[in-house]
């Protein structure tokens, strides 16, 4: 057996948190995240879906979802940054009795709003929301989604019936989305009581209606805190924005070299800036032409640039799956993703350039990036084969003179030297 390494982590450093399809890893790095320290694999052996990282309250306490066809699912927790992790002997995020459905997969762990530290969402397959507010200690299903009459009409996706990705409103505490693969968005406006399908203009490429009112096969959506009416949606086929929380989408994919995808992380600082990493069709799940190419848009869509500066251009067909890329909240903000070859990759600086963090690994199925306590008091150093810019000289202007000026001068100073000359010859004259 592999043994486990650990990192020590420390206020200010830089986290990615990945999971795969035989284990955990950590990795740790300084602000300038030049170089990685390497911890795991934490459940060697077991499918990692879903990872987080709660720093509410105090706590630095991991969440993982480890998962074995043969044993199940079952949500753990570390407090030490991976040296020990609970093992409860029964699963705390289950369905109840009367349901009658079982946890196949953990999907999604997310901390809740910051100003509700004791609570927490899970998403699982099949297609349901647990919701905690003891900080993890009991869970409950969101019975308004799982008796929603939509229900009985969903259909797995490809990688099954999962609800993958829950979005949080952060201008309203009753608001939030939910997506699901493949029965489309969802949104509650009154505190998961009830739900409602936000779909309305994002194709369907597999069935007769084009544009049904549920039924989408969405693979990611994010915001931005600061424009949180404003969301961005890689479907199945095609890259989506909304102005009105999921009312409306229009399409935004302009410039890509294909509109079929998973990944999409939203930039940090800035709500005009998302990445997508392009994938060539749901037949060929590899990266288009061989290139591996991070796009990123910086006016919200209008158009797309591709990032390669480090990334392979040659043979590189690669996947990255649809929670497999996420930025961490430093300035500049660092982009990281993973594939399925067991590649992480990362960027310091926006996506500008790239380097390999780490290589070897399983299949990659998530990537989360967090600082350890406050970004915003965290210096990032700049890096040191940046080049300085010279000091700038003062200029010193000289008047440019006339011709008739300079001849004019000409003539004065001879006029000063013959006068010099006849008051030395007198002066002699006199001794």
């Amino acid at each position: 057996m592999v043994e486990t390494r650990h990192v020590t982590a420390k206020q200010g450093d830089v986290l990615l948190l990945v999971g795969t399809m035989k284990g955990a890893f950590l990795m740790r790095s300084n602000a300038a995240r030049a170089r990685w320290e390497v911890g795991g694999p934490y459940f060697a052996g077991h499918s990692v879906y879903a990872l987080a990282f709660d720093q509410r309250a105090g706590r630095h306490r991991l969440w993982a979802g480890p998962g074995s066809e043969h044993f199940g699912t079952v949500l753990r927790s570390s407090d030490d940054f991976g040296r020990t992790w609970t093992n409860p002997e029964s699963a705390p995020v289950r369905f109840p009795d009367d349901t009658g459905a079982a946890v196949k997969r953990i999907w999604q762990i997310l901390p809740g709003r910051a100003e509700e530290p004791q609570t927490l969402y899970c998403g699982v397959e099949p297609a349901a929301l647990f919701e905690s507010r003891d900080a993890g200690e009991t869970w409950s299903l969101v019975r308004g989604l799982h008796e929603h009459p939509h229900r009985a009409q969903w259909q797995p996706g490809g990688g099954g019936l999962g609800l993958h990705t829950i979005v949080l409103d952060p201008s309203n505490r009753n608001r939030m989305h939910v997506a699901i693969s493949a029965g489309g968005l969802y949104r509650t406006d009154d505190g998961g009581r009830t739900w409602a399908a936000k779909n309305r203009g994002v194709r369907v490429t597999f069935g007769p209606d084009k544009f049904p009112e549920f039924g989408q096969c969405v693979h990611k959506v994010v915001r931005h805190p600061a424009r949180p009416e404003r969301m961005f949606l890689q479907n199945h086929w095609g890259l989506y924005r909304s102005d009105d929380a999921g009312d409306s989408w229009r399409d935004i994919a302009h410039g890509v070299p294909s509109d079929f995808g998973f990944a999409m992380a939203m930039h940090p600082h800035d709500p005009d800036t998302v990445y997508i990493l392009p994938i060539e069709s749901d037949e060929f799940r590899c990266t288009p032409e061989g290139k591996l190419r991070v796009y990123r848009t910086r006016d919200a869509g209008g158009s797309w640039e591709p990032l390669t500066r480090g990334l392979p251009q040659k043979d590189a067909l690669e996947c990255v799956l649809r929670d497999a890329m996420g930025t961490d909240p430093l300035n500049p903000a660092g982009v990281y993703f993973g594939t399925r070859s067991g590649q992480v990759w990362g960027s310091p600086d926006g996506g500008h350039a790239w380097s390999l963090v780490r290589g070897g690994l399983p299949p990659v199925l998530c990537v989360k990036a967090c600082v350890v306590g406050d970004a915003t008091k965290v210096r990032v150093p700049r890096p040191a084969n940046a080049k300085r810019a010279a000091p700038k000289k003062r200029a010193v202007k000289k008047a440019a003179a006339k011709p008739g000026a300079r001849a004019a001068g000409r003539a004065r100073a001879g006029a000063a030297k013959r006068r010099t000359a006849r008051s030395g010859k007198r002066a002699a004259k006199k001794k």
